[in-house]
């Protein structure tokens, strides 16, 4: 088996902002969303059959996604919650979600049901900061938002800010980025309802 490894996905502000008042605080960016469906959603050509990606999120994360949303589609969803008292259920569904108490306890979910599909990380705060701690955690697929806002939640660590980056994490190119990805378009400063952002890949060294 496979070591596992963790990708966190996240769009962030120069500042690293990610969030203020449980949202996002910029809006308009139906792309972006378009891009980390994809991204999170599609298997790598030597996952075998059966394999599906995990998404791992806090209890906060799959309130703020609109119910119409939630599960994300195709995709293993596991929500840690301390409130989760009940074992997670064997074999998991795809059209519900999972509930485990503790980050440690999505992790060997997602090693023992994702049948060796991607495992990413997608929120909030306190999840990225407890994933960051561990030698799993991997890569970073960063939405570079080129504009600050008035946020109350950042990302645990500097990835490209004008106070520098984080030592111990490197930017990849943006051919590296295509091919982990699978993204066929070529990348650069995008713009979308007037902000502009930039699609990236860190990975730990």
């Amino acid at each position: 088996m496979q070591p596992l490894e963790l990708t966190l996905v996240v769009a962030a502000t120069r500042s690293m902002g990610i969030g203020a008042g449980g949202t996002m605080p910029w809006k308009g960016l139906r792309n972006e969303i378009k891009y980390f469906a994809r991204v999170t959603t599609q298997l790598p050509s030597h996952c075998p059959s059966g394999a599906v990606n995990a998404v791992i999120m806090g209890r906060k994360t799959w309130d703020s996604i609109p119910p119409k949303f939630r599960p994300l589609k195709d995709r293993l969803n596991i929500v840690v919650s301390r409130s989760a008292a009940a074992p997670p259920p064997s074999p998991p569904s795809i059209q519900e979600p999972v509930r485990v108490s503790s980050v440690e306890g999505a992790l060997e979910y997602a090693r023992a049901h994702g049948g060796g599909g991607r495992v990413f990380v997608i929120g909030g705060g306190q999840i990225y900061a407890a994933v960051l701690q561990r030698p799993e955690a991997r890569r970073v697929l960063l939405t570079s938002i080129d504009a600050e806002y008035d946020c109350d939640t950042f990302f645990p660590i500097r990835l490209g800010t004008d106070e520098g980056t984080e030592p111990g994490w490197t930017r990849r190119s943006d051919e590296e980025w295509k091919a982990w990805t699978g993204e066929e378009t070529e990348n650069g400063r995008r713009e979308e309802a007037g902000i502009k952002y930039e699609f990236q890949m860190w990975e730990r060294e």
